[in-house]
């Protein structure tokens, strides 16, 4: 994490860590669809579910974001993301949720949820 991202109080904000989530849940979404015979459409975040900042994220903490699918619907799909950091070698929890998406299809109109068996 870089100093751009801190707070006053010298901590990483939780809003730069949400996004850097949605991100990485939208990833492995991503790549769930597509293992599973899925065609590439575009994938949008609908709803976050109980975030838990756990600990605080410094400057210079190398974090991994990782992905798990853990529902998957006719036109959405929630992914678990756990951020952990590596603190002394170690790899600690700082941060959990959830996120849901949907596959969009974008036109004229703006975008519609896809039924993802299609």
């Amino acid at each position: 994490m870089m100093p751009r991202d801190t707070n006053a109080h010298g901590t990483i904000f939780g809003g730069v860590i949400l996004s850097y989530m949605d991100q990485a849940g939208a990833i492995g979404a991503r790549h769930t669809l597509l293992a599973a015979g899925a065609r590439e459409k575009p994938l949008v975040s609908v709803a976050i579910d109980r975030v838990e900042f756990l600990k605080p994220i410094y400057v210079g903490d190398v974090v991994s974001f990782i992905t798990n699918v853990t529902r998957t619907g006719k036109t959405s799909l929630t992914v678990q993301i756990v951020v952990n950091a590596d603190r002394k070698g170690e790899s600690v929890e700082m941060t959990r949720g959830s996120i849901t998406y949907v596959t969009v299809e974008l036109g004229a109109e703006g975008h519609a949820p896809v039924n993802l068996d299609a």
